[in-house]
């Protein structure tokens, strides 16, 4: 009975360590251009490499997403933020999800993620919400992997407007973090 014992805690044991090996099975993806290389370089005789190109072999002729005027990532950097709140709403996942994984994906890059909000409240007050704002979308970027040494957290309060007006809508078009990438 030992015998039997001590042999099954033996193989559950070698089970969990060939379980816990480094060598990756796969390769992950690295959201940043569907671009295929060859994993032969230039006689080009083998087998063909179908994951994205890392940032480091891309061809200097396409943008990075982060870059390219026509991407989501590009375009859809803002979360908005509730009246006098910094809880990152559910409709702003989506945004997060993309630029997390495209993050987490591209160990290399650093943004800024940049607290605002409405006119509403003294200097001091909307500074510090801001930053609130700003550290809350870092928070939730960290969870699709995202490193805190590619993230930067700073608040510009009231004192950066997108929409001028007074209105409802204005006002809430104010209330955001924008995540800001690189220009090259």
């Amino acid at each position: 009975m030992n015998l039997a014992r001590a042999s099954a805690i033996l193989f559950f044991g070698a089970s969990l360590l060939a379980a816990c090996s480094t060598t990756p099975t796969t390769v992950p993806a690295v959201p940043t251009s569907p671009v295929a290389t060859s994993a032969t370089g230039a006689g080009g005789t083998g087998p063909a490499n179908t994951r994205p190109a890392p940032e480091s072999e891309m061809q200097t002729g396409s943008l990075r997403p982060h870059l390219d005027p026509k991407s989501a990532i590009s375009t859809d950097r803002s979360v908005y933020f509730d009246f006098d709140n910094y809880t990152v709403k559910p409709e702003s996942i989506t945004t997060l999800d993309r630029h997390g994984k495209y993050l987490a994906g591209t160990p290399g890059l650093a943004i800024r993620i940049e607290g605002n909000t409405d006119e509403r409240g003294g200097s001091e007050y909307n500074l510090a919400l801001g930053q609130r704002r700003a550290e809350s979308v870092m928070r939730a970027l960290k969870i699709y992997g995202v490193k805190d040494s590619q993230m930067e957290a700073i608040s510009w309060g009231k004192t950066k407007p997108r929409a001028t007006g007074h209105d409802e809508a204005s006002l809430a078009e104010n209330r955001r973090a924008d995540l800001v990438y690189p220009v090259k």
